[in-house]
């Protein structure tokens, strides 16, 4: 039995692995929700909550739960969580699986490592507020906005992270004029400490493709 901790993207919650939790029946699946992205959570929640906060809010499940021997998903942003967090309790932590998200190295931001087209998002999304980045397009009414400071703020490791011992990416390829991730997938597949899979999607996989998100986990 694994047990897996599922940490959302920008804008999301929980609810954005809802379609590939019922393909892990039988082991221990826990999705969070992180800090200014709950649907109750109040505008200085959102103003006040920065990279450092969400990576707290894995620790501290990480913690409240005691759980070790942890493969920790993320998805988009939430690489940057889970790569800060595995950094700090690389002891709890098994596997490492990136779903189309960042893999930081110290001193990167979301900001420093997307492209053209999503500072524009987030530059225009942020303008009503100066804190809060507006969801983008007109997709899932749950999205919510998205703590600025989160994605400005700089990484910082140790290096701890680079004791974990099985480090999974997963590139989606079906949405290549947008993506920011060409450059880490290249990155990736030279580097002997990664394993790199391509799926034909967008940058929902969990949705588009939910089983071959559960059967990559299972793996």
């Amino acid at each position: 039995m694994t047990t897996f901790v599922l940490v959302p993207g920008g804008w999301k919650g929980s609810w954005a692995y809802e379609a590939v939790i019922p393909l892990l029946a039988g082991q221990v699946v826990h999705a969070l929700t992180l800090t200014g992205l709950g649907p109750t959570d109040d505008d200085a929640t959102v103003a006040t909550a920065n990279l450092d906060t969400h990576v707290h809010d894995v620790l501290r499940f990480l913690d409240r739960a005691d759980l070790s021997d942890v493969t920790l998903v993320g998805h988009s942003y939430a690489g940057m969580v889970i790569t800060a967090a595995a950094d700090r309790a690389a002891n709890r932590i098994s596997r490492l699986v990136h779903l189309d998200a960042f893999v930081p190295r110290d001193g990167e931001s979301w900001w420093s490592l997307v492209n053209d087209y999503f500072r524009e998002v987030a530059t225009a999304g942020a303008a009503a507020t100066g804190y809060a980045v507006s969801p983008p397009g007109n997709r899932d009414p749950r999205r919510r906005p998205h703590p600025l400071a989160s994605f400005m703020q700089e990484i910082r490791l140790t290096g701890e992270v680079d004791r974990i011992a099985r480090r999974d990416f997963v590139y989606c390829s079906g949405w290549e004029e947008q993506t920011p991730f060409a450059g880490l997938r290249t990155r990736l597949e030279a580097d002997p400490d990664w394993q790199v899979h391509v799926v034909p999607t967008g940058h929902d996989v969990m949705n588009e493709a939910p089983q071959a998100v559960a059967d990559l986990l299972l793996s």
